[in-house]
């Protein structure tokens, strides 16, 4: 049986962590995609990394699978995919769903709140 700790430490196993400021290289490059795993309203609130593409986490499966009627395009197996939450479990646990999914480079930024600490830059959603 699996906890919600056990799957966290597996997650956090399979994807690497990334820092702000590495992650602020990453920002704008056309083979990086940026994933806000956040709710809507976190989202409207706080505003999100630019360019980055919403996408509830209950919603990212559906959006990656290129056979889902909901494919989104800007989801690529080719791409760097980073993914942040408000904290960094979301984010996690999306990443490993991702490179089950066959997305071989994610990357976890963790919170939000990070990224604006270190001074990162917001699009307001």
């Amino acid at each position: 049986m699996k906890t919600v700790q056990s799957m966290l430490a597996e997650a956090q196993a399979a994807v690497p962590m990334i820092s702000p400021q590495e992650a602020k290289a990453l920002v704008g490059k056309s083979d990086v995609l940026f994933v806000d795993v956040r709710e809507p309203p976190e989202v409207a609130a706080s505003g999100k990394v630019p360019g980055a593409v919403a996408v509830p986490r209950g919603l990212v499966e559906f959006r990656a699978d290129p056979g889902s009627p909901m494919h989104d395009k800007a989801f690529d197996r080719s791409k760097t995919v980073v993914c942040y939450c408000a904290s960094g479990g979301r984010s996690a646990l999306v990443g490993k769903t991702l490179k089950d999914m066959g997305y071989d480079n994610v990357r976890n930024l963790g919170g939000f709140k990070g990224w604006v600490d270190s001074g990162g830059d917001v699009e307001k959603a």
